[in-house]
């Protein structure tokens, strides 16, 4: 207020001046926001880009979002819940080859089941990866998995407290470490999965010695004492030794085992990840561009 009350030339050119230099400033700070709102539109609209363009993208949003998900998961399970009663009173009933002929009959029941993707539902990590713009690493997964924060496959917590009811032992087989089995506990527990308190159920990699990501010393290690009576899983390893083998290999072992699908051997679909994505590039160590070229030769146009 006291320089817009002078008077003399000098005075008003000064304020002149000075509103000028207002004016300037204000015009550049004008054009410097709306440059960072095109700015940050631009970065945002990549970034939207990049989600939308990351290979799981489509597949995360099916099972996370998709009623045919639901329906599929739920489908299974109640198919598996029509054979229990059948697979109770035949007593030479096993969905484990190796008892197949044996005499197994005073063994108690027992059903094993995957946990990832079978039982717990981890889309919710997947999508974090995908918006962070990050890729898998062990210590990223075994933060979630103590988190706990995983929900139920739909279909899984019906049919398996089914089971329980019916003194079936439930064995959880999981390839998450053993370092995290508290996460896996807590998480399963708290979402209602049933336990037995006598023994350890849950059965992690690395827990023994012995115990791999090939998970058949640990079906073996249920079988010595329970007769197998179904097997869930995303995975044919969840079923079979199946690990880096060819994708013919792998059409091989559904063929053999025809007659287990859909009785005794119940999968689940995973379209997030898997050993079937790898088998696409025959288990070779690629970079991200190698992998996608691969990926593009196997898409089967039939022309």
């Amino acid at each position: 207020m006291h320089v817009l009350s002078l008077t003399d030339s000098s005075g008003k050119y000064q304020v002149t001046f000075t509103a000028m230099r207002l004016l300037q400033t204000g015009f550049l700070k004008v054009k410097l926001f709306g440059f960072c709102i095109l700015f940050l539109s631009l970065f945002s609209a990549c970034q939207s880009t990049k989600t939308l363009q990351h290979p799981a993208t489509r597949s995360t949003l099916w099972v996370q979002h998709s009623a045919e998900y639901d329906a599929l998961t739920v489908t299974i399970y109640k198919a598996a819940a029509n054979y229990l009663e059948l697979a109770l009173k035949n007593s030479q009933w096993t969905a484990y080859p190796p008892q197949q002929g044996k005499n197994i009959r005073s063994l108690p029941p027992a059903i094993i089941v995957d946990v990832d993707e079978t039982v717990l539902d981890n889309s919710a990590f997947q999508a974090r990866m995908i918006k962070q713009g990050r890729n898998y690493s062990s210590e990223a997964w075994n933060s979630w998995v103590m988190e706990a924060k995983a929900e139920a496959t739909p279909g899984a917590l019906n049919f398996l407290r089914a089971a329980a009811k019916r003194n079936i032992d439930i064995y959880y087989l999981t390839n998450r470490e053993a370092k995290v089995e508290e996460g896996t506990q807590k998480n399963l527990k708290a979402l209602g999965f049933p336990f037995s308190d006598s023994r350890d159920h849950i059965l992690s990699k690395k827990e023994q010695p012995e115990w791999t990501s090939k998970k058949a010393n640990r079906r073996a290690a249920v079988a010595s004492n329970h007769r197998i009576l179904m097997l869930f899983g995303d995975n044919l390893n969840d079923f079979i030794p199946a690990e880096n083998i060819s994708k013919s290999q792998r059409a091989n072992l559904v063929s053999t085992y025809y007659d287990m699908w859909g009785k005794k051997w119940f999968i689940l679909p995973n379209p997030m990840y898997g050993s079937w994505e790898k088998a696409l590039y025959n288990f070779e160590d690629l970079s991200p561009s190698e992998i996608r070229k691969q990926k593009v030769n196997q898409l089967d146009t039939k022309q």
